[in-house]
């Protein structure tokens, strides 16, 4: 209680401390939370191209998706040695005129590579979608938020009503923005959307936008995709090591941005902790005298500041941490019915959060501290 007595001794100041240092953990909790939401998603994709290689039209410059190549080429590409299975599929954006907000996707698939896929999905309710199932749809956690869906109901993907056979658990990653219907629905859906001359010189049932390849047992997929891309014409295969070329470096640079702006608030709140305790210290000085004269050492009064200030940081990091967590339930609820949660506090970022801020208001008072230690009693004494 003494502790927190001389914290609020000059209470506007006190306060005006405090919430400097709230803001930088709140900037630091709300803009955490949207890195820690893009990591989970990217961690899915690492996960889900971890042992397949995906192939694109030769004209596709990443990977991107809407380019169409022939579901022949799956063919070709299983004869490639070190080849197990491969799947045509088709991936569009769900709305002709994606939101900014999210990339909800259809997703059409042949399923020709199901029983290789290491990527499993379970189901809230309902099921999986069949090889033989027309008109039927499978959707992710947040997209049947969005779309309102239920299993027995009626959906429409693109002005086209599908029939929802299955709901997926969430997963926290790409699975819950997806809509999953069969390679011949996704690809009259696909043909639609096509400038009207392009339809009548294609047939919907010959096309794909890239074709997923699973690698026996022991083989590469990096290396698999560099066969695949130079045995067949036509094509661009890319393994695991184009997804982290891509996406994950690209996180990266996104993330120190992210924290980068977030912490420079939270140094700002550091130096208002280094001048409140500075002006703390010249207002006790007497105070410190006296301590000092019956006998305080260093130590003792170096850890009064330093426990004063790293209080003032805590009070601003649990302050500033309830606030965030309050914008991102606020946030996320205002995107809920939309199927789009933008925002993830993890266990550790909050933690980490209101450490940090402690350890800047140990930092910070490091100087008051020192310098009230280094006074000489006697001149303490005097200060007027």
């Amino acid at each position: 209680m003494r502790l927190l007595r001389n914290v609020f001794r000059r209470k506007l100041r006190a306060f005006l401390t405090i919430f400097g240092i709230t803001i930088g953990v709140f900037t630091l909790v709300v803009m955490g939370s949207m890195a820690e939401k893009i990591n989970l998603l990217v961690g899915g994709g690492t996960r889900y191209y971890a042992d397949k290689v995906t192939v694109l039209d030769a004209s596709s410059t990443s990977m991107s998706f809407g380019t169409p190549l022939p579901v022949s080429k799956v063919g070709e590409i299983e004869k490639v040695a070190g080849v197990q299975a491969a799947s045509a599929g088709i991936t569009m954006l769900l709305e002709k005129e994606q939101s900014a907000m999210g990339m909800d996707m259809i997703i059409g698939s042949d399923l020709r590579g199901s029983q290789y896929e290491s990527f499993k999905i379970t189901y809230t309710t309902g099921r999986a979608l069949r090889t033989d199932d027309r008109g039927k749809v499978v959707v992710g956690a947040d997209i049947a938020k969005k779309l309102g869906a239920e299993v027995g109901k009626t959906v429409m993907l693109r002005g086209v009503p599908f029939e929802v056979v299955g709901i997926m658990d969430k997963t926290l990653t790409a699975p819950d923005s997806s809509a999953v219907v069969s390679l011949s629905d996704a690809q009259a859906l696909f043909v639609e959307d096509l400038p009207e001359l392009v339809q009548k010189q294609l047939q919907a049932d010959t096309i794909a936008t890239e074709i997923t390849v699973y690698a026996k047992k022991g083989v590469d997929p990096d290396e698999l995709a560099e066969t695949i891309q130079a045995q067949v014409p036509g094509v661009r295969a890319d393994g695991p090591k184009a997804f982290q070329e891509t996406v994950v470096s690209s996180t990266k640079i996104l993330n120190s941005i992210v924290f980068g702006v977030a912490l420079i608030s939270l140094l700002v709140g550091g130096l208002s902790v280094v001048n409140t305790m500075t002006m703390s210290v010249f207002e006790r000085t007497r105070e410190i005298g006296i301590r000092k004269a019956i006998g305080a050492s260093h130590r003792q009064i170096i850890g009064q500041f330093l426990g004063e200030s790293a209080a003032i940081g805590l009070l601003g990091g649990v302050a500033g941490l309830v606030l965030g967590f309050v914008a991102t339930l606020v946030l996320n609820g205002a995107f809920d019915s939309a199927g789009t949660a933008l925002f993830l506090l993890t266990t550790r970022l909050a933690l980490g959060a209101v450490a940090f801020a402690v350890a800047l208001g140990l930092v910070s008072g490091l100087y008051p501290s020192w310098h009230a230690a280094r006074l000489n009693p006697v001149a303490a004494l005097r200060y007027e």
